[in-house]
């Protein structure tokens, strides 16, 4: 809700603060005073057009300020996040602080969280804050899409089960209706790629790669490129190891021998040399081992040649290939192609899917139609209880002869919501064509028919706070008590800010707030060369008494007119609140 309205040089308004708490408050003054700059001062903070003739003469700019209290979870709060706000938390909720400028030169400027901000973010923020009653282009239901989800939240539980389970369906149908439309109008791209996809693996399947083959013909191919260096190394290794000349006793083998057996005869005298001994003794083992692999290392490239060269430069080659063509490795290769026959049966398998859908597409149509009939069915149902009860309201409105049409046309095709197209309608009278909310009345009269439907919605379809201008006029007696009763019950819902000149209204206020204008003559005495202001004050028990009684006889201090003033006050907290 809003806790609290600033305003500054806006209109006549030199500098106020408006104390804003829940239920009703009453916005009263002279004519003149300024009143309805509140309401200009909200709309602004709705991102409404700025208009440089509000600024208040003189002044170089004029600014409305509101601090607004909300649940942690209102979508107000996670939007101005979004859009970079400092939001200040509580135990059980948030406040915002919503801000707008007006230059002289009609520049205007928004600020969202103490953050600068674009005006369409002020009020896109602000239309699930506030509502504005009182001009046709403010009204809250003036859309198709608003005036159905007012209704569907009306007609309650039922409703809700049925659209949900229908929209799961739409969902459900669209998908499928897709997918088949993606699947017929690419038929000829998805053989081409069939066709490409099938010529590669076959590619891929006649050379048969194996994983890690191409480093593993890389290092064989070094190897047997480089086989006589490599023999002639091996071979004068082995010599080295153990000579091929059995009388030569300078191979290493030997020598180690003959060193063992050395330390060995002297080994019982010092156990030093006798670990030496052992020692030298797996040496001669391990060079033994060595020696024997070289051999064998020999043996094997004495049966690898040229020819196995050869071939395996052709297999390389062969893989090469498929390395230029599908991935920069063989194992890429072979992922490549797993993940290409999976698309390829995918690819075969259109004809029996696209029969599949079409037949699960035409399923759902023929659901999706019964449902929506189902949802028309109680949608009309509860645009007759709506239009019943609103228009009861409007009768005692001092708008006896009015109805609310609702009307609900089925038969369209099947959308996200139904199938229905729904629209509200005012009928000013019996006889009278019914014609859309916002044509054909007057601000007052428009301003009425949003209180009885507001009021009827309350319970089912709040927004925070609600703001009423021009709901009393060309009203008053027993009228304008009924219309005060019905603010006062939409306020035990939600906020509600009224702007009222009428005295039966103001007396159900929780909060009664005075605009006073001040008039100051310039220096020859004359109003003209001087300027006007307005004051805003909450009043306490006996100033209320007071306004009130200007209100009914422009003399706040006739004890007649303040005793009529308390009876108001009275009567007011005494009427049941309840249609």
């Amino acid at each position: 809700m809003l806790e609290e309205l600033r305003i500054r040089d806006l209109g006549v308004i030199t500098d106020a603060t408006l104390p804003l708490g829940p239920g009703l408050s009453v916005v009263t003054g002279e004519t003149g005073a300024g009143k309805t700059m509140v309401v200009t001062a909200v709309g602004l903070l709705l991102g409404a057009r700025s208009d440089a003739g509000a600024v208040r003469s003189g002044a170089k700019s004029a600014s409305a300020e509101a601090t607004v209290k909300l649940d942690a979870g209102h979508p107000a709060v996670a939007r101005a996040r979004e859009a970079g706000a400092d939001v200040e938390e509580f135990d059980s909720g948030a406040e915002l602080l919503l801000a707008r400028s007006v230059g002289a030169d009609g520049r205007s400027r928004a600020y969202l969280g103490g953050r600068a901000a674009p005006v369409g973010v002020l009020g896109e923020i602000g239309e699930t804050l506030v509502v504005v009653h009182g001009q046709s282009e403010q009204i809250r239901l003036k859309s198709p899409v608003a005036q159905r989800g007012a209704l569907d939240k009306f007609a309650g539980e039922s409703l809700a089960a049925t659209l949900g389970g229908y929209q799961e369906l739409h969902a459900h149908w669209k998908a499928s209706q897709s997918e088949l439309d993606e699947l017929r109008s690419a038929a000829r791209e998805r053989l081409r790629e069939a066709e490409s996809l099938e010529a590669a693996l076959a590619e891929i399947d006649a050379v048969d790669p194996q994983p890690g083959e191409d480093e593993s013909l890389k290092a064989e191919a070094v190897k047997l490129a480089n086989v006589e260096e490599l023999r002639i190394a091996a071979t004068t290794a082995h010599q080295a190891l153990i000579a091929e000349d059995f009388g030569d006793g300078n191979d290493a083998t030997a020598l180690v021998d003959a060193a063992k057996r050395t330390l060995e005869h002297v080994a019982e005298h010092d156990e030093e040399l006798g670990s030496a001994a052992a020692r030298l003794a797996e040496v001669g083992f391990l060079l033994n081992d060595i020696a024997t692999e070289l051999a064998s290392y020999q043996a094997a490239l004495d049966t690898e040649g040229p020819e196995r060269l050869a071939e395996i430069e052709d297999r390389r080659a062969a893989l090469a290939k498929l390395v230029r063509k599908y991935a920069p490795s063989i194992d890429e290769v072979l992922e490549w192609a797993e993940q290409a026959r999976k698309r390829f049966l995918e690819l075969q398998d259109d004809s029996t899917r696209i029969e599949a859908l079409d037949a699960d597409v035409t399923r759902a149509e023929a659901d999706l139609v019964k449902q929506a009939a189902a949802i028309s069915k109680l949608r009309k149902k509860a645009a007759k209880d709506l239009s019943a009860r609103v228009s009861a309201e409007l009768k005692a409105l001092a708008m006896a002869d009015a109805t609310l049409v609702i009307n609900v046309e089925s038969g369209g095709p099947p959308g996200p919501y139904g199938a229905d197209e729904i629209s509200f309608l005012l009928q000013p009278h019996s006889g009278a064509p019914a014609r859309p909310l916002g044509k054909g009345a007057s601000g007052g009269e428009l301003s009425r028919v949003m209180l009885a439907i507001e009021v009827v919605l309350a319970a089912v379809d709040p927004v925070p706070t609600f703001v009423f201008d021009e709901v009393d006029a060309g009203v008053g007696g027993r009228a304008a008590v009924e219309i005060g009763r019905r603010l006062a019950m939409l306020a035990r819902h939600v906020q509600v800010l009224v702007v009222t000149h009428l005295p039966q209204v103001a007396a159900f206020a929780d909060q009664h707030i005075r605009v006073t204008k001040t008039s100051v003559r310039g220096a020859d005495g004359a109003t003209a060369t001087g300027f006007t202001s307005s004051d805003v004050q909450l009043l306490d028990a006996a100033e209320r008494v007071r306004e009130l009684a200007r209100m009914l006889a422009g003399q706040e201090d006739s004890e007649s007119a303040q005793a009529h003033a308390q009876e108001l006050l009275d009567d007011a907290r005494l009427l049941p609140q309840q249609a």
